[in-house]
């Protein structure tokens, strides 16, 4: 299991989540080039540990383990997915 990303990062992007992270399946960065492109942060579906450390530390609750996504945001799971699997813009 993984965690996800929701709608509550949209806008905000606020990186505490990304401090956190023993495995650094967060991003973009602040320090990469396609930060400023996109609305939100992605999790590595293929790298999270599990670990709970972003969830801790996310100030606006945007994440949440995949099985624990409300119905209302479960196209996150493929947005944090796809942002991967098709590469930095």
């Amino acid at each position: 299991m993984t965690y996800v990303i929701n709608e509550p990062c949209i806008g905000t992007k606020d990186i505490s989540c990304v401090e956190v992270c023993p495995v650094d399946c967060i991003h973009p960065t602040p320090d990469e080039a396609d930060f400023d492109e996109h609305a939100q942060l992605y999790i590595d579906p293929a790298e999270c540990i599990d670990c709970d450390a972003c969830v801790e530390a996310c100030p606006v609750d945007a994440i949440t383990s995949e099985d624990q996504v409300p119905p209302e945001w479960q196209q996150y799971i493929e947005i944090n997915a796809a942002y991967y699997r098709n590469g930095p813009a």
